[in-house]
């Protein structure tokens, strides 16, 4: 089996494979080649690859002579792909439904690893997660440099500075490493989250879990939001007002699969935020927490920063790179036999679930549900 691996188009940083994933396929008797300047985005040179053991393509030829094609974003992918392809990447079927067809429909294979299952056995192949902890960090860390005042209370012999005091709504990967660099950086932090299981955890890192009673049971959504009723969002609301008005920095970090983010903190809500505070929305890319979110932009509203980035990841590409590609290679273990050939197995659980098209059809049963109904991106 021939695997290629795709240069990622701007502002994507991040690579597929690092040079010592390639170098362990490669042991695996899998051939690997990858287009010119591949991972320089991510600080690897084409010299590391090729030591490795990867050959060096221009991107046509990558294109044209992979069995198993790897591209993070799905529309980094052209034409050119041989008839029986297959595709590996962060493909967000839900909100890319038309594209997963046409792929059903000429023929290919596509796994979409943000669809593999929240198992513990696929626990060191879950791209979400490993993706997630690098956003939750580095949000606080772009909270902090956007935000007016220190984060850690100091006492000088010119006055004390009180420490921020840090919400976050969502107590998911993303939230928890959120919750545990605010800490480490000094500030006080509550925590939202409508999953009373993680309150534990929440406590456990030294912040206050603020709870709102009737929930709907979110265990078996992946570590995504749930619709919650009207009459809890309202309480919620509440809630979180009661609290915002008393928070510096808020990361929000809610998304609903295939739909549009929830609407967390209202215009209201943040004119009553002191001047200076910060809110970092980690789920821009579908919509947003905040009413007045816009993906890949800094908003100012009545003094307050509103920050939307969904890809806060690629800000550190090497490190994402290498976690991302070590997921991957564990998946790539599922579906490659000893002489490095591709073996498909749907038996197996982890690989009917993160397969969305095969035998020129949508195998996976929410992105087949969406085809008849229009998408909320």
């Amino acid at each position: 089996m021939t695997i290629g691996v795709l240069k990622e188009q701007h502002p994507e940083t991040r690579v597929s494979l690092v040079p010592e994933v390639v170098q362990a396929l490669v042991k695996m008797n899998v051939q690997v080649q990858v287009e010119q300047g591949v991972g320089l985005t991510s600080f690897y040179s084409d010299k590391m690859y090729a030591d490795a053991g990867a050959t060096l393509q221009d991107r046509e030829a990558v294109i044209k002579n992979s069995d198993l094609l790897l591209s993070i974003q799905p529309e980094n992918i052209s034409s050119g792909m041989k008839a029986n392809a297959v595709l590996l990447g962060v493909f967000q079927p839900l909100y890319n439904v038309p594209q997963m067809q046409s792929w059903a429909e000429k023929g290919f294979t596509v796994f979409s690893m943000d669809n593999i299952p929240r198992t513990t056995r696929a626990q060191s192949m879950d791209v979400l997660s490993s993706q997630a902890n690098i956003a939750g960090y580095k949000a606080v860390l772009l909270a902090a440099f956007q935000y007016s005042r220190y984060f850690p209370m100091f006492m000088t012999a010119a006055g004390s500075i009180p420490p921020a005091k840090v919400m976050i709504l969502g107590a998911g990967v993303a939230g928890l490493q959120a919750i545990a660099t605010s800490r480490r950086l000094g500030a006080v932090v509550e925590v939202f989250d409508t999953r009373p299981a993680v309150k534990e955890e929440v406590m456990s890192l030294g912040a206050k879990f603020i709870e709102v009673e009737g929930a709907a049971d979110a265990s078996k959504a992946g570590g995504y939001a749930v619709e919650q009723s009207a009459d809890f969002q309202q309480r919620q609301k509440d809630k979180i007002q009661e609290h915002i008005r008393k928070s510096d920095i808020v990361i929000t970090t809610a998304q609903i699969p295939g739909k549009k983010a929830p609407i967390l903190i209202t215009k209201p809500m943040i004119e009553e935020m002191r001047a200076g505070s910060v809110i970092v929305d980690l789920a821009a890319a579908t919509g947003g927490n905040t009413e007045l979110t816009q993906n890949d932009t800094t908003v100012m509203y009545h003094d307050v920063a509103i920050v939307g980035n969904s890809a806060l990841a690629a800000t550190a590409p090497a490190d994402a790179s290498k976690l991302y590609s070590k997921n991957v290679l564990n998946f790539l273990k599922l579906i490659t036999d000893k002489e490095g050939n591709l073996q498909l197995n749907f038996e197996d659980d982890i690989v009917k679930g993160t397969c969305i098209a095969h035998g020129g059809k949508i195998t996976n049963d929410r992105v087949q549900s969406f085809i008849s109904q229009p998408t909320t991106a």
